[in-house]
């Protein structure tokens, strides 16, 4: 660990030097990439020289303990509490600060809600969870945008996709992944007996271009009429775009713009998502294979979350950890439901972390 934090610091030391050098200092690009790296490192490296200075002042303190009279013994020895206390707090910060972050954290993402089992009382539920995480992005001042979405005239969605971009949104999002199951009696059932319903949650990192290229050859593009509630341009243009991607069998469709090259900017835009997410499932499944992904073995099967409307409860059955604040989550209170599953997470990760 000691070996790692010392190489960090003489990295964080070359990259000071190196961006106050005329040379990279004429290069906009170059530097902007410098400076993040050393944004990226400067934490950890402040911790681990308060850590030595610590270590240090605790070194003199216990040679003062040992050499004084009694009264300076006894505050010498009030003090050692301290800057062990001090020193024990930073090098678990520093084992936090040590674990390789996740490249994707500050990216936005491409959220995609569908109803599962239970017909109308899903597409409810599924429309429930969405408004969940819009006023969510809205507490956080995060922008969502509709991409497309079918719903079932009752209120309810049998699926939704939205754009949401902001500081930080995977990083908050990315553990929602998966089966959120809800139980109620549903407003049509005479008799009073609860349900089980389930809506799916996927929360795909946005891919920029760069990430995944997509070959036009590798495409089909179809365009139809577009259909909806009416209006002067449903049915009478070909503004509706389908992309099939044909080496996986992905299909996409938009039809939500009037445009027919929004249509194909946005489906494109979710495609890259999901051939991205592809291919980090093949790479976590490479590297780790045996172990525990965010929701288990990284299948959509898996019930993540229960919303239990009878008692007021939310259970999150991955990480074991109940409230009864139902009403208050659903209306966008989600901070502490995600804080706790990500510490569950961060402490997972440090687990299998080397530096541990």
């Amino acid at each position: 660990m000691f070996e790692k934090l010392t190489a960090t610091e003489r990295q964080y030391e070359d990259l000071l030097q190196r961006l106050g050098s005329a040379e990279l200092q004429n290069d906009p690009a170059e530097y902007r990439k410098q400076a993040k790296a050393l944004s990226e490192i400067e934490q950890l490296v402040e911790r681990f020289r308060e850590y030595k200075a610590v270590t240090h002042d605790i070194a003199q303190t216990e040679e003062l303990a040992a050499a004084a009279d009694p009264d300076m013994r006894e505050l010498a020895q009030e003090e050692l509490k301290s800057l062990v206390a001090r020193r024990d707090a930073l090098m678990g910060e520093m084992k936090v600060l040590l674990v390789p972050k996740d490249p994707n954290d500050e990216k936005n993402v491409v959220l995609e809600i569908r109803a599962g089992t239970g017909g109308d009382e899903a597409a409810l539920f599924a429309g429930e969870l969405f408004r969940m995480y819009a006023k969510y992005a809205e507490r956080q001042g995060w922008r969502l945008e509709v991409m497309s979405s079918s719903d079932t005239g009752v209120g309810g969605l049998k699926e939704v996709i939205a754009g949401i971009e902001g500081r930080g949104v995977y990083s908050r999002l990315k553990y929602e992944s998966g089966v959120h199951r809800v139980q109620r009696v549903p407003a049509t059932e005479a008799s009073g007996r609860i349900h089980t319903s389930t809506a799916t949650v996927a929360v795909l990192p946005e891919a920029e271009e760069v990430d995944i290229h997509i070959n036009e050859k590798d495409l089909r593009i179809d365009t139809f009429c577009s259909s909806g509630p009416g209006g002067q341009s449903d049915n009478t243009t070909y503004s509706a775009v389908r992309l099939t991607h044909l080496p996986t069998g992905l299909v996409v469709s938009q039809q939500d713009e009037k445009s027919q090259i929004k249509n194909r900017a946005k489906a494109l835009k979710v495609l890259r998502s999901r051939l991205y997410e592809m291919e980090l499932r093949k790479q976590q499944e490479a590297i780790a294979k045996d172990r525990r992904s965010q929701v288990g073995t990284g299948e959509r099967s898996e019930k993540i979350r229960t919303y239990n409307f009878p008692q007021n409860r939310i259970t999150d059955h991955r990480i074991n950890f109940t409230t009864h604040r139902l009403v208050e989550v659903l209306n966008g209170d989600l901070s502490e439901l995600l804080d706790n599953v990500l510490t569950y997470f961060q402490a997972e990760k440090l687990k299998d972390a080397s530096v541990v």
